[in-house]
C-alpha cells in the first residue's frame, strides 16, 4: 500500500482537492482509501443514540453496522492518540492511501498553497514535501509546482511519484 499526504494550512483546499482527486485516481482503476487527522474531538455519534449510550456509560469500543458500512469508535480514556503507523495499521490495504493532515509524519506530501491564505510555505521547513500544488507561481522553491486547479495533473504527479499503475489522464479521456 503507497502512502501519500496532502498538508497545508487551514483555508488552503486540502479537503477540495482530495474530493476532487477522489474520483480521478478511482477513474484510473486505482483502489484509494483516506485517512484524515483534526485537532478538534472527533464524535460520530449524537445523544440520544444507542451507540451514543454505550460510550457513554463506558464502553470501550463501539461498532455501529449496516448494510451500508460500519464504523469502530475507540474512547482513548487516559491512553495517548495513536501514531500514523497504528492507525495504518488498522486499514485494509489498497493501492494508495491518501492522508490529509499529519505534517509531522514521514511519508511523502503535497503542500496546499493558496495565495489568499497569505501563509508561508510548510516546504520550507518540512523534508518529506515532494512537491506544492499552487494558485500562484513560486519562486525560489526546489520541488516541483503544480496547477492547483488541474487535477488531473496532480493525480499524475501522485501516480507517477508513487508508481502505481493508473493509467495517465484516464479520467478525462472521451474515447
Amino acid at each position: 500500500m503507497k502512502i501519500f499526504g496532502m498538508v497545508g494550512w487551514s483555508g488552503s483546499g486540502k479537503t477540495t482537492l482530495m474530493v476532487r482527486l477522489l474520483p480521478e485516481l478511482i477513474a484510473r482503476g486505482i483502489s484509494v482509501s483516506t485517512m484524515k487527522h483534526t485537532h478538534h474531538n472527533v464524535d460520530l455519534d449524537q445523544p440520544g443514540k444507542d451507540s451514543y449510550e454505550h460510550r457513554e456509560a463506558g464502553a470501550h469500543e463501539v461498532l455501529i453496522a449496516s448494510s451500508n458500512r460500519w464504523a469502530l469508535t475507540r474512547e482513548l480514556h487516559d491512553e495517548p492518540e495513536p501514531d500514523m503507523d497504528e492507525l495504518i495499521a488498522r486499514m485494509e490495504p489498497v493501492d494508495l492511501l491518501l492522508i490529509e493532515g499529519f505534517k509531522k509524519h514521514r511519508h511523502a506530501k503535497l503542500e496546499i498553497h493558496r495565495a489568499d491564505t497569505q501563509k508561508s510555505l510548510i516546504g520550507s521547513d518540512e523534508p518529506t514535501i515532494v512537491a506544492i500544488a499552487s494558485d500562484e507561481p513560486l519562486d525560489d522553491v526546489t520541488v516541483p509546482v503544480l496547477d492547483l486547479n488541474d487535477v488531473a495533473a496532480i493525480a499524475d504527479f501522485i501516480v507517477d511519484f508513487n508508481g502505481i499503475g493508473g493509467k495517465k489522464g484516464q479520467a478525462n479521456d472521451t474515447a
